[in-house]
């Protein structure tokens, strides 16, 4: 014997199911969040080639070009695009030409930065 189930289990029509799984939250650029002022062995750099895999090419403040590699819990959440600014925490051997991403800031934070004197490239 069938038993026809639609009479037990009764689904919303289809634009009103929509709603029960939710919607992403857009966080805008111009959001406020707190703001990540480098510290002392961390450097201001600008992203100049996107290398592949986890690693970018970043043109730092203090002059060097550094291949830097985004860190595990930014790679699953923050999305690096060319001409960003990040804050680079140069390894401690080979300083000059290696380095972690720690940072990436959005628009509003580097005119905030660049006010303050802070970045200045």
């Amino acid at each position: 014997m069938l038993v026809r189930l639609s009479w037990i289990i009764e689904l919303p029509p289809i634009r009103e199911r929509s709603n029960i799984l939710g919607k992403r939250k857009v966080i805008s650029e111009t959001a406020n969040e707190a703001l990540h002022i480098p510290e002392e062995n961390e450097v201001f750099g600008v992203a100049e080639k996107l290398l592949g895999f986890d690693r970018i090419l970043v043109r730092c403040q203090d002059g060097a070009v550094r291949n830097c590699r985004i860190k595990g819990r930014m790679k699953r959440k923050v999305w690096i695009r060319l001409n960003d600014v990040v804050a680079v925490s140069p390894w401690d051997f080979q300083t000059d030409t290696r380095g972690d991403v720690v940072w990436r800031y959005k628009s509003n934070q580097v005119d905030w930065l660049r006010n303050n004197g802070y970045f200045k490239m």
